[in-house]
């Protein structure tokens, strides 16, 4: 039946994604251009509040937890396992009060209505995956930012999504530059659970009725710690909490 309804409910899944994308892409403009920041950065938590949103349309339960654990008036650093680009959504709404700023890939700057403005304008950073002198500058641009104005970084330590819900060895490269210049910055492991199965047919059917979570486990002060210890030490607890251990 989950099927059949799968097959249903994907287009008009698809119809409602693409509305949001185009609609929040001219309203995000118009806030950047009219008002900054501030307004653009509203109309960017209504957007992925609105694409959360949309995954009742395929029968998803949405669950965030462990939020209230964060700490306030302090810079953080996000490690999130990466399974699907229903991922980052989720992130933006649940971190909105920590203004969540991303690592990408420079491709994603460009062409997709609302993700690729939001990318250029709302503070995250584009890297080119073949030039690690620029990823790293970028890297510590954004950790710099963070630092100045207690926002938080959201880095995939992966590299790439988990097609298969399968925790890859965590990366400690752009970590260990966050690290460098933003020394007050808390670690925030972070897990997302269920999306990698969204897609488990392909992009139709989307898979209907899944349980998704989206959780933070406990934050902690890095002070004392190396960049392969932080690393190891987050990747060990997502994988505990995923039962991947």
């Amino acid at each position: 039946m989950k099927k059949i309804l799968g097959y249903i409910c994907t287009p008009f899944f698809y119809l409602a994604f693409g509305l949001i994308l185009a609609i929040f892409h001219l309203v995000q403009v118009i806030c950047w251009n009219l008002w900054g920041y501030k307004a653009h950065k509203i109309s960017v938590d209504i957007f992925n509040f609105m694409l959360v949103k949309s995954l009742g349309i395929m029968g998803a339960s949405v669950r965030f937890e462990g939020f209230d654990k964060l700490p306030q008036n302090k810079p953080l650093i996000i490690i999130a396992n990466h399974q699907s680009m229903f991922d980052i959504p989720p992130i933006v709404w649940g971190f909105r009060k920590h203004h969540a700023k991303f690592i990408s890939k420079k491709e994603l700057g460009h062409g997709i209505p609302s993700i690729s403005y939001n990318l250029r304008k709302g503070g995250s950073v584009l890297i080119d995956r073949k030039n690690p002198q620029q990823a790293m500058e970028a890297i510590r641009r954004l950790g710099r930012k963070i630092e100045d104005h207690n926002y938080s970084a959201v880095i995939f330590p992966e590299g790439t999504r988990s097609r298969n819900g399968k925790v890859k060895k965590f990366k400690v490269g752009g970590i260990k530059a966050l690290l460098e210049v933003s020394p007050s910055a808390y670690i925030v492991p972070f897990v997302v659970d269920g999306n990698y199965r969204l897609q488990e047919s392909g992009a139709f059917p989307l898979s209907f009725g899944l349980k998704l979570s989206y959780s933070v486990l406990a934050p902690f002060n890095p002070e004392g710690l190396n960049a392969e210890d932080v690393t190891e030490r987050s990747e060990y607890l997502i994988k505990k909490y995923l039962g991947q251990l």
